[in-house]
């Protein structure tokens, strides 16, 4: 019997009583969410900091307009993804618990709307493929990486798009009203706005149709016109992104058409079996060496043609479905098949979180194709079939609890990414970058120099190096570090940050200047830079100078106090009316006194300055004796002495002003850069 009457031979459950369709939807989150606990108890990993904590459109006034409205205002053009970011940063700030329990929920919709739609298509078993989908492990780098949001809200309103269009086209009368293709087209530019992977709807609902329907009409294919057309300006903006903005381009990517063929077939063949068996999963799996001289690599697009060619042939035996699926398993794995450069192309041409939803055509076909063999021996087959689901249900979801460990923190991610994937250099890069901001050098050495045994030219390695050897006070070694690289690449700002770190403290503060703006020039938003630079220029006796930059890096970090104390002490005390601004002085020191919990001498200070200059000399009086008492707790007498010089000053209602010389220093050094 051919395999489409055997699927339409049992009940379609899309016909199924609504107290039965909520009951089995409600069973699905349950399962969803009892396999993803552990997640809830994960932090921020790689990337979270750039999506989330360090991401200022999700704390300026006007991010929410830079989201949407600026390109590069977010590390990738998902507007959508960052819209609920930015609302979720207003319910529970960076509170992790809260983004890892949305992209559960959010994982739970999309596996009851894949239900729906498998249900709809009578496919045969459509819960369990749909449990599968929900529990299978593989997609755990989707649901516990609070950065792959993009898969899990888009997944949504793609499979919301899919099952509206689908039940207005093979509904009764065969036609989707308008009001129905309207709300469709709308989930699907949701779904583009949350990752353009999405684009790939279209060709999966004509699929569909070729399937459920012996002839095509116009009318059938008319409406995905728009669909189309989208898709294929969203994509090709997200390939202009990853070229321009991400920095997809150069060596590593410039692979020869035949190599991308070859490439195709091996990401294939790959991401089947590992839907199959998932094991093991490895955060960063190993790059592959693509070769087209070596003959045992034709073997896996041969292996994929092979394996479409012959469903084509079978299709009067099997039907349509089978090929159906493997066609919407290969399509939409497309757009990351090697023909389009993204960045994880720099150190792996495979990652889980590219299966999430071309996974979800092949689970199909695997539970159809086990629902057929069951139905060879009608008693037996069914029994088999309960205990064979239950077993496999219990072992997902056990991979899926265990594997969300991994995800813990940052530390346990890269460690047991080395334990699977010793050669992993990108790995080793960041497990030291996160040692060396632990404090602990000796481990971030050994890692920064495994990785530049694996990659001879890895900028940030010798960057970390660089960074150890400044910290030990080697400054001339780290300087020879932050050097090399930029005989390579004259652009790498890092370097340039580095270098003028390190000349800083060596007093060469001309040079340490030319490096910090060359960093700016190259990376506008660097924090450090721009704080260092006003520093250097105020260390010259130009504050007026630094003025600038250190409000460029307010408007960087607004939450640092360190440039709202030293952007306030200016306007406070600067000898020239001209630049002297005492209300906003009292403004930014109030400011950096709140953010910093009214502990900061140097900030308390500051305000009395502030208040000083604009005359109101009683407060200014208070403020600095609180200021003293800071600065004696905190063991800063240098500081404390200065204090009560100035003091001196208010009790005779005089202002401070300084000379254009060198200021007080700032109660903290800013962090690494960003």
């Amino acid at each position: 019997m051919p395999f489409d009457k055997i699927v339409s031979a049992t009940p379609p459950s899309a016909l199924a009583p609504p107290s039965r369709i909520r009951t089995l939807g409600l069973l699905l989150v349950i399962i969803t969410l009892a396999a993803y606990l552990p997640a809830l108890r994960c932090g921020y990993i790689w990337d979270d900091d750039r999506y989330v904590l360090d991401n200022q459109t999700l704390r300026s006034p006007n991010g929410l307009q830079r989201i949407w409205c600026e390109l590069r205002a977010t590390p990738q053009y998902y507007p959508l993804v960052f819209t609920t970011y930015w609302l979720e940063h207003r319910l529970w700030g960076f509170n992790p618990v809260g983004y890892h329990l949305v992209n559960i929920l959010l994982h739970a919709a999309g596996a009851v709307l894949l239900w729906r739609i498998l249900a709809l298509l009578e496919v045969r078993g459509a819960w369990v493929a749909a449990a599968l989908f929900a529990l299978h492990p593989v997609n755990v780098e989707s649901v516990a990486w609070i950065t792959e949001r993009k898969n899990v809200l888009s997944g949504v309103f793609y499979f919301a798009a899919g099952l509206l269009y689908l039940r207005g086209v093979l509904g009764p009368g065969g036609r989707i009203s308008a009001c129905r293709y309207a709300a469709s087209l709308l989930l699907f530019i949701c779904a583009l706005l949350s990752k353009t992977v999405t684009g790939t709807l279209p060709a999966a609902i004509l699929l569909v149709l070729l399937w459920k329907r012996p002839r095509l009409r116009w009318s059938d294919v008319a409406p995905l016109a728009p669909m189309f057309l989208l898709g294929i300006a969203g994509g090709l903006l997200t390939a202009w992104l990853e070229k321009g903005h991400v920095g997809a381009t150069g060596e590593d990517w410039s692979l020869s058409l035949l190599g991308r063929c070859l490439l195709a077939g091996r990401i294939v063949c790959f991401y089947a079996a590992k839907l199959i068996c998932p094991h093991p999963l490895i955060f960063i799996y190993p790059r592959w060496q693509i070769d087209t001289v070596i003959w045992w690599q034709y073997l896996y697009p041969l292996a994929v043609l092979v394996v479409i060619g012959a469903l084509w042939r079978g299709r009067r035996k099997l039907g349509l479905g089978p090929l159906v699926a493997t066609l919407f398993f290969a399509g939409t794995l497309f757009p990351a098949l090697g023909f389009f450069n993204v960045y994880p192309m720099l150190f792996s041409f495979v990652a889980d979180h590219f299966l999430y939803l071309a996974g979800s055509g092949l689970i199909a076909l695997v539970v159809s194709a086990a629902a057929r063999l069951a139905d060879l021996r009608p008693r037996q087959g069914k029994t088999i079939a309960a205990y064979c689901t239950i077993l496999v249900l219990l072992v997902f979801t056990v991979r899926t609890w265990r594997q969300c460990s991994a995800y813990k923190n940052a530390e346990t991610l890269w460690r047991d990414t080395l334990a699977a994937n010793p050669d992993a250099w990108m790995a080793h890069i960041n497990l030291g970058t996160l040692l060396l901001d632990q404090g602990r050098n000796e481990e971030a050495a050994d890692h920064c120099l495994e990785a530049l045994r694996l990659r001879p030219d890895s900028s940030q390695a010798y960057y970390n190096l660089g960074t150890i050897l400044l910290n030990q006070g080697r400054l001339d070694e780290a300087i020879h570090y932050y050097q090399q690289p930029l005989l390579q690449d004259p652009n790498l700002w890092m370097m340039h940050l580095g270098l003028g770190l390190a000349l800083h403290q060596q007093g060469k503060l001309d040079e340490a200047i030319s490096h910090y703006l060359t960093t700016l020039r190259i990376k506008p938003d660097c924090y450090r830079a721009a704080f260092k630079l006003a520093a250097a220029l105020d260390a010259q006796g130009c504050p007026d100078r630094a003025l600038p930059y250190y409000r460029q890096a307010m408007q960087i970090r607004p939450d640092s106090s360190d440039a709202i104390v030293r952007t306030a002490w200016i306007l406070a005390t600067h000898p020239d009316p001209g630049i002297r601004r005492p209300q906003e002085a009292i403004d930014l020191a109030g400011q950096a006194c709140r953010l910093t919990g009214h502990r900061d001498p140097a900030a308390a200070d500051a305000l009395a300055a502030a208040y000083a200059a604009a005359g109101q000399f009683d407060r200014a009086r208070t403020t600095a004796r609180d200021a003293l008492n800071l600065a004696f707790a905190s063991g800063r007498h240098d500081l404390a002495g200065e204090i009560s010089e100035r003091l001196a000053l208010y009790q005779h209602d005089r202002p401070y002003q300084t000379e254009p010389a060198p200021s007080p220093a700032t109660s903290s050094q800013p962090g690494g850069p960003r």
